[in-house]
Protein backbone atom coordinates (compact mmCIF):
# COMPACT_ATOMS: atom_id res chain seq x y z
CA UNK A 1 0.00 0.00 0.00
CA UNK A 2 1.60 3.43 -0.86
CA UNK A 3 1.68 5.38 1.85
CA UNK A 4 -0.67 9.29 1.85
CA UNK A 5 1.46 12.42 1.15
CA UNK A 6 2.31 14.07 3.99
CA UNK A 7 2.52 17.90 3.83
CA UNK A 8 6.02 18.90 5.50
CA UNK A 9 5.78 21.05 8.62
CA UNK A 10 8.05 24.03 8.74
CA UNK A 11 11.75 23.36 9.57
CA UNK A 12 10.82 19.71 9.05
CA UNK A 13 14.06 17.58 7.58
CA UNK A 14 12.80 15.10 4.88
CA UNK A 15 13.81 14.24 1.25
CA UNK A 16 11.26 15.56 -0.73
CA UNK A 17 10.61 14.80 -4.79
CA UNK A 18 7.29 17.23 -5.15
CA UNK A 19 8.80 18.83 -7.97
CA UNK A 20 10.20 15.64 -9.60
CA UNK A 21 9.34 12.86 -12.01
CA UNK A 22 10.54 9.36 -11.23
CA UNK A 23 10.37 6.43 -13.84
CA UNK A 24 11.05 2.97 -12.27
CA UNK A 25 11.13 0.17 -14.27
CA UNK A 26 9.45 -3.29 -13.28
CA UNK A 27 7.53 -1.31 -10.60
CA UNK A 28 4.60 -2.89 -9.95
CA UNK A 29 5.52 -5.83 -7.62
CA UNK A 30 8.78 -6.38 -5.30
CA UNK A 31 11.86 -4.20 -5.16
CA UNK A 32 10.10 -2.00 -7.52
CA UNK A 33 6.99 -1.91 -6.03
CA UNK A 34 8.35 -0.60 -2.92
CA UNK A 35 10.70 2.21 -4.73
CA UNK A 36 7.70 2.82 -6.70
CA UNK A 37 5.93 3.57 -3.07
CA UNK A 38 9.34 5.21 -1.18
CA UNK A 39 9.05 7.59 -4.15
CA UNK A 40 5.32 8.42 -3.72
CA UNK A 41 5.50 9.23 -0.12
CA UNK A 42 7.90 11.72 -0.87
CA UNK A 43 5.64 13.58 -3.19
CA UNK A 44 7.38 12.55 -6.76
CA UNK A 45 5.31 12.64 -9.77
CA UNK A 46 5.79 8.42 -10.67
CA UNK A 47 5.38 6.53 -14.13
CA UNK A 48 5.80 3.16 -13.75
CA UNK A 49 6.63 0.33 -16.60
CA UNK A 50 5.24 -2.44 -15.90
CA UNK A 51 4.97 -5.80 -17.98
CA UNK A 52 1.87 -7.25 -16.31
CA UNK A 53 -1.43 -6.27 -16.82
CA UNK A 54 -2.46 -6.86 -13.36
CA UNK A 55 0.23 -5.68 -11.65
CA UNK A 56 -0.11 -2.40 -13.40
CA UNK A 57 -3.63 -2.02 -12.34
CA UNK A 58 -2.85 -2.65 -9.03
CA UNK A 59 -0.14 0.08 -8.52
CA UNK A 60 -1.92 2.56 -10.88
CA UNK A 61 -4.77 2.03 -7.94
CA UNK A 62 -2.76 2.27 -5.21
CA UNK A 63 -1.07 5.73 -6.35
CA UNK A 64 -4.03 7.24 -7.50
CA UNK A 65 -5.57 6.47 -3.80
CA UNK A 66 -2.82 8.00 -2.09
CA UNK A 67 -3.01 10.90 -4.27
CA UNK A 68 0.50 10.49 -6.40
CA UNK A 69 0.26 11.90 -9.66
CA UNK A 70 0.81 8.78 -12.23
CA UNK A 71 1.26 7.39 -15.37
CA UNK A 72 1.27 3.52 -15.37
CA UNK A 73 2.14 1.94 -18.81
CA UNK A 74 1.93 -1.40 -19.56
CA UNK A 75 5.49 -2.00 -21.58
CA UNK A 76 7.84 -4.74 -22.20
CA UNK A 77 11.24 -2.54 -21.97
CA UNK A 78 13.29 -5.27 -23.72
CA UNK A 79 11.65 -4.38 -26.50
CA UNK A 80 12.53 -1.32 -28.56
CA UNK A 81 9.23 -0.01 -29.97
CA UNK A 82 7.84 -0.60 -26.41
CA UNK A 83 10.38 1.65 -25.15
CA UNK A 84 9.83 4.39 -27.74
CA UNK A 85 6.16 4.34 -26.87
CA UNK A 86 6.88 4.96 -23.05
CA UNK A 87 9.05 7.97 -24.03
CA UNK A 88 6.60 9.09 -25.97
CA UNK A 89 3.91 9.21 -23.09
CA UNK A 90 6.28 10.67 -20.35
CA UNK A 91 7.60 13.43 -22.89
CA UNK A 92 3.34 13.89 -23.59
CA UNK A 93 2.53 13.96 -19.99
CA UNK A 94 5.62 15.71 -18.01
CA UNK A 95 7.86 16.79 -20.82
CA UNK A 96 11.23 15.49 -18.79
CA UNK A 97 12.43 12.95 -16.14
CA UNK A 98 14.39 13.89 -13.23
CA UNK A 99 15.15 10.12 -12.14
CA UNK A 100 14.86 7.00 -13.86
CA UNK A 101 15.55 3.84 -12.00
CA UNK A 102 16.20 0.83 -14.12
CA UNK A 103 14.75 -1.81 -11.59
CA UNK A 104 14.26 -5.01 -13.98
CA UNK A 105 16.08 -8.14 -13.82
CA UNK A 106 15.52 -11.80 -12.85
CA UNK A 107 17.79 -14.70 -12.99
CA UNK A 108 14.44 -16.41 -14.53
CA UNK A 109 14.80 -19.30 -12.75
CA UNK A 110 18.08 -20.76 -14.79
CA UNK A 111 20.31 -22.39 -12.34
CA UNK A 112 22.46 -24.76 -13.84
CA UNK A 113 26.44 -25.56 -14.61
CA UNK A 114 27.57 -23.07 -17.09
CA UNK A 115 28.00 -25.94 -19.64
CA UNK A 116 24.81 -26.25 -19.77
CA UNK A 117 23.79 -23.55 -20.78
CA UNK A 118 22.03 -23.16 -24.11
CA UNK A 119 21.97 -19.99 -26.38
CA UNK A 120 18.44 -18.86 -25.63
CA UNK A 121 19.37 -18.91 -21.90
CA UNK A 122 22.08 -16.28 -22.68
CA UNK A 123 19.62 -14.17 -24.60
CA UNK A 124 16.58 -14.25 -22.01
CA UNK A 125 19.28 -13.52 -19.82
CA UNK A 126 20.59 -10.76 -21.58
CA UNK A 127 17.26 -8.97 -22.38
CA UNK A 128 15.88 -8.77 -19.18
CA UNK A 129 18.95 -7.93 -17.32
CA UNK A 130 21.21 -5.90 -19.50
CA UNK A 131 19.51 -5.12 -22.76
CA UNK A 132 16.43 -3.38 -20.73
CA UNK A 133 18.63 -1.37 -18.98
CA UNK A 134 20.39 -0.18 -22.47
CA UNK A 135 17.19 0.49 -23.98
CA UNK A 136 15.63 2.31 -20.91
CA UNK A 137 18.63 4.49 -20.19
CA UNK A 138 19.63 5.68 -23.70
CA UNK A 139 15.77 6.51 -24.25
CA UNK A 140 15.72 8.86 -20.52
CA UNK A 141 18.93 10.25 -21.31
CA UNK A 142 18.22 12.58 -23.58
CA UNK A 143 14.89 14.18 -21.23
CA UNK A 144 16.70 13.87 -18.16
CA UNK A 145 16.91 17.22 -16.29
CA UNK A 146 20.19 18.46 -15.85
CA UNK A 147 21.28 17.62 -12.28
CA UNK A 148 19.07 14.48 -12.38
CA UNK A 149 19.90 10.77 -11.43
CA UNK A 150 19.90 7.30 -13.19
CA UNK A 151 20.04 4.45 -10.12
CA UNK A 152 20.11 0.41 -11.46
CA UNK A 153 19.34 -2.19 -9.21
CA UNK A 154 21.77 -4.98 -9.91
CA UNK A 155 22.13 -7.16 -7.14
CA UNK A 156 25.24 -8.67 -4.51
CA UNK A 157 25.90 -11.34 -6.99
CA UNK A 158 28.12 -8.43 -8.72
CA UNK A 159 30.56 -8.51 -6.53
CA UNK A 160 31.06 -11.96 -5.44
CA UNK A 161 30.61 -15.35 -7.13
CA UNK A 162 27.58 -17.42 -7.58
CA UNK A 163 27.94 -21.20 -8.81
CA UNK A 164 24.97 -22.60 -11.17
CA UNK A 165 23.79 -18.44 -11.92
CA UNK A 166 27.25 -17.69 -13.80
CA UNK A 167 25.45 -15.84 -16.71
CA UNK A 168 23.04 -13.72 -14.47
CA UNK A 169 25.77 -13.00 -12.27
CA UNK A 170 28.41 -11.76 -15.24
CA UNK A 171 25.58 -9.36 -16.40
CA UNK A 172 24.99 -7.77 -13.07
CA UNK A 173 28.97 -7.92 -13.10
CA UNK A 174 28.65 -5.65 -16.14
CA UNK A 175 25.72 -3.26 -14.41
CA UNK A 176 28.87 -2.09 -12.27
CA UNK A 177 30.84 -1.16 -15.19
CA UNK A 178 28.23 0.83 -17.15
CA UNK A 179 27.64 2.87 -13.69
CA UNK A 180 30.82 3.86 -13.71
CA UNK A 181 31.26 4.75 -17.43
CA UNK A 182 27.74 6.26 -17.78
CA UNK A 183 28.92 8.36 -14.87
CA UNK A 184 31.82 10.03 -16.39
CA UNK A 185 29.97 10.42 -19.62
CA UNK A 186 27.15 12.21 -17.96
CA UNK A 187 29.25 14.77 -15.00
CA UNK A 188 29.32 17.71 -17.10
CA UNK A 189 25.50 18.15 -16.61
CA UNK A 190 25.46 16.99 -13.36
CA UNK A 191 23.56 13.58 -13.75
CA UNK A 192 24.49 11.39 -11.37
CA UNK A 193 24.60 7.16 -11.97
CA UNK A 194 24.74 4.80 -9.39
CA UNK A 195 22.91 1.05 -8.85
CA UNK A 196 22.23 -0.50 -5.52
CA UNK A 197 23.66 -3.87 -5.13
CA UNK A 198 21.14 -5.79 -2.95
CA UNK A 199 21.55 -9.28 -0.97
CA UNK A 200 18.68 -11.81 -0.92
CA UNK A 201 14.84 -9.92 -0.81
CA UNK A 202 11.89 -11.12 0.52
CA UNK A 203 9.96 -10.73 -2.62
CA UNK A 204 7.31 -12.68 -4.68
CA UNK A 205 9.86 -13.44 -7.65
CA UNK A 206 12.13 -14.72 -4.29
CA UNK A 207 10.25 -15.47 -1.94
CA UNK A 208 12.99 -16.54 1.17
CA UNK A 209 10.56 -17.47 4.03
CA UNK A 210 9.18 -19.98 1.57
CA UNK A 211 12.77 -21.55 0.42
CA UNK A 212 14.26 -21.72 3.80
CA UNK A 213 13.50 -25.42 5.13
CA UNK A 214 11.31 -24.53 8.55
CA UNK A 215 14.45 -26.37 10.61
CA UNK A 216 16.80 -23.62 9.30
CA UNK A 217 14.41 -20.90 9.92
CA UNK A 218 15.65 -19.70 13.39
CA UNK A 219 19.21 -19.68 12.07
CA UNK A 220 18.62 -16.63 9.47
CA UNK A 221 20.20 -13.97 12.20
CA UNK A 222 22.79 -15.82 12.32
CA UNK A 223 23.37 -15.94 8.81
CA UNK A 224 23.16 -12.02 7.90
CA UNK A 225 24.75 -9.82 10.11
CA UNK A 226 22.03 -7.37 11.13
CA UNK A 227 19.91 -10.51 11.74
CA UNK A 228 17.49 -10.64 8.59
CA UNK A 229 17.12 -10.79 4.39
CA UNK A 230 16.46 -7.32 2.97
CA UNK A 231 12.40 -5.92 2.30
CA UNK A 232 11.89 -3.56 -0.64
CA UNK A 233 11.31 -0.78 1.84
CA UNK A 234 14.78 -1.03 2.43
CA UNK A 235 16.06 -0.58 -2.00
CA UNK A 236 13.86 1.97 -1.43
CA UNK A 237 15.23 4.11 0.99
CA UNK A 238 18.59 3.51 -0.56
CA UNK A 239 17.31 4.66 -4.31
CA UNK A 240 15.49 8.00 -2.34
CA UNK A 241 19.33 8.55 -0.97
CA UNK A 242 20.85 8.13 -4.40
CA UNK A 243 18.32 10.30 -6.25
CA UNK A 244 18.19 13.34 -3.51
CA UNK A 245 20.35 15.89 -2.65
CA UNK A 246 21.50 14.35 0.04
CA UNK A 247 24.05 12.53 -2.48
CA UNK A 248 24.65 15.31 -4.14
CA UNK A 249 28.58 14.12 -4.42
CA UNK A 250 27.70 10.76 -5.19
CA UNK A 251 28.34 9.58 -8.56
CA UNK A 252 29.73 6.06 -10.04
CA UNK A 253 29.36 3.54 -6.86
CA UNK A 254 26.79 1.34 -5.64
CA UNK A 255 25.55 0.69 -2.81
CA UNK A 256 25.80 -3.02 -1.10
CA UNK A 257 22.60 -3.19 0.46
CA UNK A 258 23.29 -6.48 2.28
CA UNK A 259 23.21 -6.37 5.62
CA UNK A 260 26.82 -6.79 6.03
CA UNK A 261 26.60 -10.48 3.74
CA UNK A 262 29.75 -9.11 1.84
CA UNK A 263 31.92 -7.83 4.58
CA UNK A 264 30.65 -11.05 6.37
CA UNK A 265 32.98 -12.72 3.27
CA UNK A 266 31.56 -16.32 4.72
CA UNK A 267 31.74 -16.04 8.37
CA UNK A 268 28.86 -16.47 10.26
CA UNK A 269 27.27 -17.12 14.06
CA UNK A 270 26.96 -20.93 15.28
CA UNK A 271 24.11 -22.01 17.59
CA UNK A 272 26.26 -20.41 20.27
CA UNK A 273 26.57 -17.02 19.06
CA UNK A 274 30.21 -17.63 17.91
CA UNK A 275 31.65 -16.28 14.97
CA UNK A 276 32.56 -19.45 12.28
CA UNK A 277 33.88 -19.84 8.50
CA UNK A 278 33.35 -23.49 9.09
CA UNK A 279 30.19 -25.18 8.15
CA UNK A 280 27.98 -26.16 11.11
CA UNK A 281 24.40 -26.41 9.49
CA UNK A 282 23.65 -29.73 7.96
CA UNK A 283 22.17 -30.12 4.89
CA UNK A 284 22.38 -26.43 2.17
CA UNK A 285 19.67 -24.86 4.78
CA UNK A 286 16.52 -24.54 1.96
CA UNK A 287 13.67 -26.83 1.11
CA UNK A 288 15.96 -28.58 -1.81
Amino acid sequence: MVAKRQDRKKGEVMIDFRTKTVLVTGGGDGIGRGIVEGFAAAGASIVVAEIDPVRADAVRDALDAAGAENLVVVADVRDRSAVDTLFQAIEKRFGSLDVLVNNVGDFLGIAKPFEHYTDDDFDALYAINLRSLFLVSRAAIPILNDGGSIISVSSIEAFRGIPMTSVYSAFKHAITGFTRSVALELAPRGIRVNAIAPETTETPQVPVSAMIAEEHRAHTERWIPLGRFGRPSDAAGAALFLASDLASWVTGTSINLDGGALAAGGWYRDPNNLWTNLPVVTGNGFNF
